[in-house]
Formats: structure tokens, C-alpha cells, sequence
């Protein structure tokens, strides 16, 4: 009987056990490497001890992107500094470009959350970038004496500068991408109140009627609190553009090459197409949260913004026989497994779950920010997986929210004029002709007898037709008399 060998292949870092290896070492020894994986030996340790997540560093593409941004940036001022050979320089921008263009995005493994504020990603990227140049200019993965994950790669560097870049060139991009979602979601609100312009209907403050307006009037508001709050985000990259490449360890520049910083800079800034510039006090930098702080604020307020407005448009739609059913929003799904017939205001409800993510996002920025030792914030790791997926889920959130709900909405015109007759709202509009203090003996009297103003005005003949006509006309009270 002939033996059949059975070859039974263990996966370690996505490699089966039968795959050819290479051998890399660093200051712990040595290790064997898959020789088709592009990262190295410190990823491969990383790899290791930070499997925490599942969330890797290539689940923002963005963020990869950002990594080969600054590393050629950083070459290309190396270069003009005279530090970098040419030919060196010519694989990582071919390497660099690589990434950017989406290649080897698989490649970038290391956990978001990691030990070592940063370095196992600012190494991944190293060594991956690395073994990408080797390979395109004709050399192995490995043979580093061509281009050397630490002397090349990360000529002039240190984790301290080239990982707070990274992420403040992500959320940058990010940002563009989260901007433009949030202004089509104010458009749609805007285009909702041209739609509703003349329909009137009560306003409400601390939920008690108020003054006479339009539908069209309360969505152009809800369209203009999120513009205002876009704006806060905008602004608030201002404090992103500032970056720390030269600062290398601790922000005194060891190791970098004088005007290395400078030309690092301007190269960032062309490459990226924001206005990247360089922060007057590296060792401050190289320190300070406070671009992640003040960009977390304003994702917060805008949360705020939305999670308000959202919690209105659940008031506004409640009902249909109980609530005050102003208005409807398109019926997604069956809102009860137990009671028929209903339907919940489920898109609003979904987009306040992401605004108090985002919120508590913005307290774990917070909380880590305050709490960095000395010349080095370690915690950045969660600074940077806090905004990310804040961002991710206002990006991903927001188009369903509009396309699924916004859009959809209309109006019980029926139910909003019955509310206008039935108001003691409309009284406030004749505190100029007849006080305040009969005016509020109107409105008491309405309400216990449960007349309308308009009748108990004519039964005490307190006006003439034409004059209640012409100041009790809803429409004259949404905007100044």
C-alpha cells in the first residue's frame, strides 16, 4: 500500500507554512518572514503582540496613502538636502507612488491599537515601502542594502514626527470626503424648505407653543446649523496644515539634516495639495494634541448639530394618532414584531446612535490628548482610531440619511392648520396693540374655556375685521411687522 503524504498548510500572518521564507532580524534576533509578504521583521512582531482589533491599518486607504505621502515627502527632501542618492530616491518615489495609486494596501497589517505611540506602524510602512522599491528596481524583497527600512526609509525621521503627519494628512483627506456628504445633507434640508416655504404651521419652544412660521422656515434652519457646524470643521484644519517633519525624537531635530524640515514641508504640500506648513516650535508639536483636540471638537459639534436635529424630526413625525404627526417620514420597515402596523423613525434613530458615538470618540480624544507624558504623546494610537471612525461613520451615515429619509419627507398640511386655529400662539402678535397684560388675559381665558383667540377678540370686540384681518394674518407673523 502506498503512502499518501498529506501537506496540511498553517496560516501564520496569511501565509501557509509550505511558502518559501526569508530571514530578517532586528535588536530581539532573528525571524523568518514570509518571502511574499512585502512588511518585515518589526511588522511581523507587531504582528504578534498587537492583534487587538481586527481593525487594520489598510481599512482606511486614506490613511496608507497618507504614510507614502510623507515618506516621499521626505525622500524628495533628503534628496534636495544632498543626503539621499538618487538611485534611492528613485525607488521609494516608485515605491510611494505605488501605494498612493492603491497598490499594496494589503500589505499594511499593523493594528490600529499598539503599543509604542505609533512605531509599528511608522515601521510597517517602512519596510513595506522598502521591499516595494527593492522589487520594482529589480532587486529581492530583503536585500536591504539597496533600500534600508531605517537608513532610508526613515532617513532624517523618527516615529515622533512621521506618525502624528500621517494622521493629520488622513483626516485631512478624510475630511474632504466627510465635508462634502455634510453639505449635500444640508442641501437636501434646503431643498425641503423651498418646498414647504408657504406651508404655515405653530412653532414650538420647550415644547409649548409658541409663534406662528413656515415648514419651509424650520428646514432652511435645520440646512443652516449644519452649514454653520461644516464650517467649524473647515476652519478647523487649520490646526491640521501644521506638522512636525524634522522634529525626529522629541522635536530638537537629531538626526535630520539642517533645512531638511523646511523643504519636507513644501514637498508635503505639493504632494497632498493642502496647505502644509511647519510648525514654528517642533518640540511643541511633537508634544501637543491640540490639531486633534480642536478637529474632534468640531466633528463633535457637528454630531450635536445632527443628533438635534435628528431628534426633532422624530418629535415632528410622532404620532400618527397619539404624537403630533407634522410630518412623515418614508416608511423603511416594519417597526414592531409584536405590534402591527407600526413603523418607527428609524434613519433618525440611526444617525443620533452615530452622533453619540462620535461624541464619546471626541472624550476618548480628549482623555488621551490631556494625558501624553512630557515631549511625547504615546497614546496618539487611539487619538487616531477615535476621528477615523468618526469620520467613517458620518461618511458612511450621512447619504442614508439623506437619500433614505431626508429626501422622502412630507408634510400633514391638514393636521398643521388645525394646530394654527386651535393655537393661543397667534395672541403674541397683538402685544404691540393691545399689552402684554391683556394680551395674556386672552390667552388664559382661550384656554380655560377652550375658545379660540380669534372668537373670544370678536365676542369682546377688542378688534375690527379689517384690523384682524390685517394683524392677525399668520403669514405676516413669520417675519417682522
Amino acid at each position: 500500500m502506498k503512502k499518501i503524504l498529506f501537506l496540511i498548510p498553517i496560516f501564520i500572518f496569511g501565509f501557509s507554512s509550505y511558502a518559501q521564507f526569508r530571514t530578517e532580524k532586528d535588536l530581539l534576533g532573528e525571524k523568518q518572514i514570509p518571502d511574499k509578504a512585502y512588511y518585515g521583521v518589526q511588522t511581523a512582531r507587531a504582528l504578534e503582540n498587537f492583534q487587538i482589533s481586527g481593525v487594520e491599518t489598510n481599512f482606511y486607504p486614506d490613511y496608507v496613502r497618507a504614510y507614502a505621502m510623507v515618506k516621499l515627502a521626505a525622500a524628495r527632501a533628503n534628496f534636495e538636502v544632498g543626503r539621499m542618492k538618487k538611485d534611492r530616491l528613485d525607488a521609494i518615489e516608485k515605491a510611494c507612488k505605488a501605494v498612493m495609486d492603491g497598490k499594496y494596501h494589503d500589505q499594511f497589517l499593523t493594528d490600529l491599537y499598539q503599543g509604542g505611540a505609533g512605531t509599528s506602524a511608522n515601521m510597517n510602512a517602512n519596510e513595506v515601502l522598502s521591499n516595494i522599491g527593492l522589487e520594482l528596481t529589480g532587486h529581492k524583497k530583503g536585500e536591504y542594502k539597496y533600500l534600508e527600512p531605517h537608513d532610508d526609509l526613515n532617513m532624517g525621521q523618527s516615529t515622533n514626527d512621521v506618525y502624528p503627519t500621517a494622521i493629520h494628512v488622513a483626516i485631512l483627506l478624510h475630511n474632504d470626503k466627510v465635508v462634502k456628504e455634510a453639505k449635500a445633507l444640508a442641501a437636501a434640508f434646503h431643498k425641503k424648505g423651498d418646498e414647504y416655504s408657504k406651508v404655515l404651521k405653530m412653532g414650538r419652544t420647550e415644547g409649548q407653543d409658541a409663534v406662528p412660521m413656515t415648514v419651509g422656515q424650520e428646514f432652511h434652519g435645520f440646512g443652516h446649523q449644519l452649514e454653520a457646524a461644516i464650517d467649524a470643521m473647515v476652519n478647523s484644519e487649520a490646526y491640521l496644515y501644521e506638522e512636525n517633519m524634522g522634529a525626529t525624537a522629541i522635536g530638537t531635530g537629531i538626526t535630520a539634516a539642517p533645512g531638511y524640515a523646511e523643504k519636507c514641508a513644501v514637498q508635503l504640500a505639493k504632494i497632498t495639495g493642502k496647505p502644509m506648513k511647519l510648525n514654528p516650535d517642533l518640540i511643541a508639536a511633537t508634544s501637543s494634541m491640540q490639531g486633534f483636540v480642536l478637529y474632534s471638537s468640531a466633528l463633535k459639534n457637528f454630531a450635536v448639530t445632527l443628533s438635534k436635529i435628528s431628534s426633532d424630526l422624530i418629535f415632528l413625525a410622532s404620532g400618527p394618532r397619539t404624537g403630533i404627526f407634522e410630518i412623515n417620514l418614508p416608511a423603511l420597515q416594519p417597526g414592531s414584531s409584536i405590534m402591527p402596523g407600526k413603523v418607527n423613525p428609524v434613519m433618525p434613530e440611526l444617525m443620533n446612535q452615530i452622533c453619540y458615538k462620535i461624541v464619546g470618540n471626541d472624550a476618548t480624544v480628549t482623555i488621551a490628548s490631556r494625558d501624553g507624558l512630557l515631549q511625547l504623546n504615546a497614546y496618539e494610537p487611539v487619538v487616531a482610531v477615535a476621528i477615523f471612525e468618526s469620520q467613517a461613520l458620518l461618511f458612511k451615515t450621512m447619504p442614508l440619511f439623506r437619500t433614505n429619509c431626508i429626501d422622502g419627507i412630507t408634510v400633514n398640511e391638514a393636521i398643521l392648520q388645525r394646530y394654527m386655529e386651535r393655537s393661543v400662539g397667534t395672541v403674541t402678535a397683538l402685544n404691540p396693540i393691545l399689552g402684554y397684560e391683556k394680551t395674556t388675559e386672552l390667552a388664559k381665558e382661550a384656554l380655560e374655556t377652550n375658545k379660540g383667540i380669534l372668537e373670544l377678540i370678536r365676542e369682546k370686540k377688542l378688534l375690527t375685521e379689517e384690523q384682524i384681518k390685517d394683524f392677525m394674518d399668520p403669514i405676516k407673523m413669520t417675519s417682522p411687522q
